[in-house]
């Protein structure tokens, strides 16, 4: 428990915080985080304004995540509700003012909003208070952030404090610019991604959405079990998660003749196609930040095989040549085992689990069980035996992900 002081000091450590986390799934987490810390609410929600919906993006809920297993992840549904005075979330932005409910089953019947207890019901929870904030930035609604049961000392549920409403509402303008610094830097990668996505109809948003979600739940599965410190954990899936998005950047480089064969590609242009990775990380040759390096090693390292079989290898980013000691007749020796990068290895798994699922202009997706049957099967050969392993234990999370980014039909 924060005295107002402690508040006031928690706020300004947030402010500095979400201004260096530049992933918008990611940002949405430590928000949330931070807001429910600083009220001491058991669970709370983010909706994102997207048109005139408010999409349902975060949710976390201590209650039930203690009756998890260790290591799992609380799993919910992901929906969207109209702009309208109808629910609480939807007052909030369709009106753009706070609502502090001391208990959201007694809502006055003289109010338009009310409480789908569906929720609670599926769940066995109890949902009591609830602070709901419109997330503002300059005048305009980005969002709603919603608290749920506020505890006091000795973990009793009680109504949020009058009090704290004017620093829930400074958290969440602070919140409301820093999310949309985020979607504005999303916006920016999946503005290259949709050149690659002019000459591959199959390298779309949703498509690498995907893979870099699975990269940031698989990896920091894979860190965990090493004991990485979280601090370190969370820096590195800010940035692998947006490395992980440009993995295929260097096919816009590559002939539609062979983008768009709609058959199986032979020897030759397969050959060709190969040289996307060189192509893609070309771009990033002259690392100037974290984030360059973090997607030149994705682009370069993603089609490695565990076993010496992938591509492209040891080669000097900037000219395609191999590198000195690593010459295998004329071409780079591929890199095997642990020679290739944690990213790599990650995304390579990440990459061929969305791509089997999904269908492409030669195939139709493949069913759940054969994909993950491959995957198995390909444990110590394409793939590392320990990424295999943490991909199977976040599989749930994996389908969520997979829900949250559908290909449009």
């Amino acid at each position: 428990m924060f005295n107002e002081k402690e508040k006031l000091q928690e706020i300004i450590q947030s402010s500095s915080e979400l201004s260096e986390i530049n992933d918008l799934d990611l940002l949405l987490e430590k928000i949330l985080t931070k807001a429910r810390k600083l009220v001491n609410a058991d669970a709370g929600s983010i909706y994102i304004k997207e048109d005139d919906e408010l999409k349902f993006s975060h949710s976390q809920n201590e209650t039930l995540s203690k009756k998890l297993p260790a290591g799992k992840k609380l799993i919910y549904t992901l929906f969207a509700l109209p702009i309208n005075n109808r629910s609480i979330a939807g007052y909030v932005a369709n009106n753009g003012g706070m609502l502090n409910l001391p208990d959201v089953y007694e809502i006055s019947p003289g109010v338009p909003y009310g409480f789908s207890k569906k929720f609670d019901a599926v769940s066995h929870y109890r949902s009591r208070s609830m602070l709901t904030v419109p997330l503002n930035s300059r005048g305009n609604i980005v969002g709603v952030l919603q608290l749920i049961n506020a505890q006091d000392e000795n973990g009793k549920i009680v109504t949020f404090l009058k009090e704290d409403e004017p620093l829930v509402a400074y958290f969440a303008n602070i919140a409301a610019i820093a999310i949309e610094r985020a979607q504005m830097t999303r916006t920016i990668i999946l503005r290259m991604i949709s050149m690659a996505e002019l000459r591959d109809p199959m390298e779309t948003g949703a498509h690498v959405n995907r893979v870099a979600g699975y990269s940031v739940e698989i990896y920091e599965e894979w860190a965990k079990k090493r004991c990485v410190p979280q601090k370190i954990i969370d820096e590195k899936r800010d940035i692998l998660r947006m490395a992980a998005m440009l993995h295929d950047v260097g096919k816009v480089a590559i002939s539609d003749l062979i983008l768009k064969k709609p058959d199986r590609l032979d020897e030759d242009e397969y050959e060709t196609m190969k040289q996307h990775a060189f192509l893609g990380a070309r771009l990033f040759a002259n690392p100037k930040s974290e984030f360059d390096e973090a997607a030149l090693d994705v682009i370069l390292n993603h089609h490695e095989r565990w076993d010496g079989k992938g591509y492209p290898g040891f080669l000097d980013p900037a000219t395609g040549k191999p590198l000195p000691g690593f010459n295998d007749g004329g071409k780079p020796r591929p890199k095997k085992g642990e020679e290739i990068s944690v990213f790599g290895r990650v995304v390579a798994l990440a990459d061929v689990y969305d791509a089997l699922s999904s269908s492409r202009s030669y195939k139709a997706s493949w069913e759940e069980e054969r994909v993950l049957s491959l995957i198995q099967d390909e444990s110590g050969k394409q793939f590392d035996p320990a990424i295999v392993e943490v991909f199977f234990a976040c599989l749930e999370v994996i389908h969520v992900i997979k829900r949250q980014y559908p290909d449009l039909k």
